[in-house]
């Protein structure tokens, strides 16, 4: 799945159903709630249905029409929270939020298409169970299941403007053995690191660090002159 809602209009078993797992990535269904109503976004409550929340993602499944439901993987839920307050919300409910990434046109002009177009785009949704002592629990399971699906880590591609490398230092060194400036490869106390990553003082990225004691005579001269005038 992507980022975002997305239309479920799959099942498998008799009756009703249930929704699809991707059992090669080993996701597990962890709680079947019946009588659960969905509100996304400004639109009008869903009549209830069937919450399935699995090890990946929440699925909401429509008990009238077998070809309406609506999935969401955990990775895209950025935030949630009980919500018993009336004046958020008339119903206790587990409210969410729903990262939906960069907009990205749609191909196609059939209703599924303008359907997931227009769901891509929903940032709020709330899950009103018809019992409400049923909150705890169902946030307790998106708890855990939000912990096994933990945001993907990014190496950061910015560039430290403290940060010199090999060739610069070279070029700088080659200049004379007087420069005010010197380079350091032993780093002990390095001025910044990407996301902490002390791997950057082994991979040829050099401290820059000011040659104090040329700093020091440079004014005992200058005292020395206004002393002598």
């Amino acid at each position: 799945m992507g980022l975002g809602l997305q239309l479920v209009t799959e099942r498998i078993g008799d009756g009703n159903g249930q929704p699809l797992l991707d059992s090669s990535t080993g996701e597990e269904l962890m709680l079947v709630q019946p009588s659960v109503a969905i509100v996304l976004g400004n639109r009008q409550p869903e009549p209830p249905g069937t919450l399935y929340i699995s090890t990946k993602k929440v699925v909401w499944l429509s008990d009238t029409d077998r070809e309406k439901g609506y999935a969401v993987d955990f990775l895209s839920v950025s935030l949630h929270a009980v919500s018993r307050d009336p004046e958020a919300y008339a119903s206790p409910c587990i409210y969410t939020q729903i990262d939906v990434g960069e907009d990205e046109e749609s191909e196609g002009s059939d209703s599924e298409c303008n359907e997931n177009l227009e769901l891509s785009k929903i940032t709020e949704m709330r899950l009103v169970p018809s019992d409400p002592n049923q909150l705890d629990t169902l946030f307790e399971i998106f708890c855990e299941c939000a912990e096994l699906n933990p945001e993907p880590v990014e190496e950061s591609g910015e560039e430290n403007e403290w940060f010199f490398g090999v060739e610069q230092t070279q070029d700088n060194t080659n200049a004379g053995e007087d420069s005010v400036w010197h380079f350091s490869e032993t780093i002990a106390n390095p001025i910044g690191y990407a996301n902490g990553d002390h791997e950057l003082a082994r991979t040829g990225i050099l401290e820059l660090r000011i040659d104090d004691e040329r700093f020091e005579d440079a004014e005992e001269s200058e005292g020395e002159t206004h002393r002598g005038h």
